[in-house]
């Protein structure tokens, strides 16, 4: 039977983290392999409170491993629109590599190499002629994955729900690997096979879920929402089969794995263990979890932004949720600088006199999302109200596109959600730029 490990974390960090790799090698799992080099990846998605790994975990992992004479790397390539180098800065993530001497690597500042997806015709293009079957990798990943042997890799994602895909831990923290123009790309019903067909390429020595807390109704509540979707769980996670980790890890919000697709898919693919019945849960009585928690967005939008959902496909793992979690966290994180009058347009299947209804309600500006929405009626859009009154988000929801075009629309700007001095910001900015980031930024200044 697959081992998971739930621990308290009541005794402190380190002591939970410390039982955790204990019980592993135990077990008969060598943590460090012949090389001594270890590979963490975080889920530095943002600087947001609540939506990132802890840095205090990370520290206690890096610890540990430090003790056992393991050469540490920490890497990850933050969500679009955002900077790794601004997340670890901070977070607090930077500060703590470098007082434990510890190597950072920007995966977005790397060379890439070109993978495929499985299971898509390589024929399949976007609508500017895009690959949709190719996706590139930093050239740290394809080194891990082709000294397995040698390389130990831990993951070590937040216990999250994820409004697109279920939950957000160790499977779908790895979608932090492919660059980010190529994530956007196909970002729709698709998701959940990609997430694994990126999986069977790489797959982690050992995953550590922090789940001193848990998110709620998505993967990015807003922060003035943490006493709805934040939940003090106090425990960690770990173990050496990812499937099974994850598994364990829905349970505790309540989660099957017929309701989290990805999950599904990898377990039917022979990938890991999602039988619950066949792991064996040490250290916690999953019984003790009898609540179900929604990983679904809260439905609850600003009044004055209209939103207009095609009644033919819309994807909640792109145009619909991407979206509108943006929407949340600008309109109630910062409510005194966040402006309404303006629509979100998304899908396929939207009404022949849309642009009539919205002159008739007062509306001249908005956003549309996805190219599904833009070849149906962006042209039209933008011929009645102009251009510059007309975004676009492209692909199956440009998350970049989607924060400048929000921000814009609402009368903010970029400087209004980073909890950082402009000039450091700009600094750090500069940085990136000179080692070659090949991140997509928001452009709102």
């Amino acid at each position: 039977m697959a081992e998971v490990y739930v621990e308290d974390t009541d005794q402190g960090l380190k002591s939970a983290v410390n039982k955790i790799f204990n019980q592993i090698e135990k077990s008969g799992e060598s943590i460090l392999k012949k090389s001594k080099k270890v590979y963490i990846k975080v889920n530095g998605i943002d600087f947001k409170k609540h939506t990132h790994t802890s840095p205090e975990i990370l520290e206690a992992v890096i610890l540990y491993l430090k003790e056992k004479g393991a050469d540490v790397y920490v890497i990850e390539n933050s969500t679009q629109a955002n900077l790794t180098r601004l997340v670890f800065t901070i977070t607090g993530y930077k500060e703590i590599c470098e007082k434990n001497r510890v190597n950072i690597i920007y995966l977005d500042e790397e060379e890439t190499q070109i993978f495929e997806f499985c299971g898509k015709p390589s024929i399949e293009v976007d609508s500017e002629g895009y690959n949709l079957v190719n996706f590139r990798l930093p050239k740290t990943i394809v080194k891990i994955m082709e000294n397995r042997e040698s390389l130990t890799y831990i993951n070590i994602p937040k216990l999250k729900t994820h409004s697109m895909a279920g939950v957000t831990l160790s499977i779908k923290n790895q979608w932090g690997f492919p660059q980010h123009a190529d994530r956007g790309k196909d970002h729709n019903y698709n998701l959940h096979s990609k997430l694994i067909d990126l999986y069977e390429l790489i797959q982690p020595d050992i995953s550590l879920i922090d789940g001193t807390e848990g998110t709620i109704n998505g993967h990015y509540p807003p922060t003035a929402w943490k006493d709805k979707c934040v939940i003090p769980f106090k425990i960690l996670i770990g173990g050496t089969d990812p499937i099974a980790v994850d598994v364990v890890g829905a349970r505790i919000f309540g989660l099957t794995i017929e309701e989290i697709p990805h999950l599904k898919i990898a377990y039917k693919r022979g990938l890991g263990e999602g039988d619950l019945n066949k792991i064996k849960v040490i250290g916690k009585d999953l019984r003790e979890y009898n609540k179900k928690y929604d990983w679904n967005l809260l439905q609850k939008f600003p009044e004055d932004v209209k939103i207009i959902k095609g009644n033919v496909l819309l994807c909640k793992e792109g145009c619909q949720n991407n979206s509108l979690t943006v929407l949340q966290s600008f309109a109630y994180d910062f409510p005194n600088k966040f402006n309404g009058g303006w629509f979100i347009i998304m899908g396929k299947g939207h009404e022949e006199n849309l642009i009539e209804k919205l002159k008739a309600e007062g509306y001249n500006k908005g956003l549309v999302v996805g190219y599904c929405a833009i070849d149906e009626v962006g042209k039209k859009l933008r011929k009645e109200f102009g251009r510059k009154n007309i975004f676009y988000s492209g692909d199956c929801n440009n998350l970049a596109e989607t924060v400048t075009a929000e921000l814009k629309l609402a009368g903010m700007n970029v400087f209004d959600i980073i909890p950082y001095e402009y000039d450091k910001i700009m600094q750090i900015l500069e940085e990136a730029q000179k080692n070659g980031t090949k991140a997509l930024i928001a452009t709102a200044f």
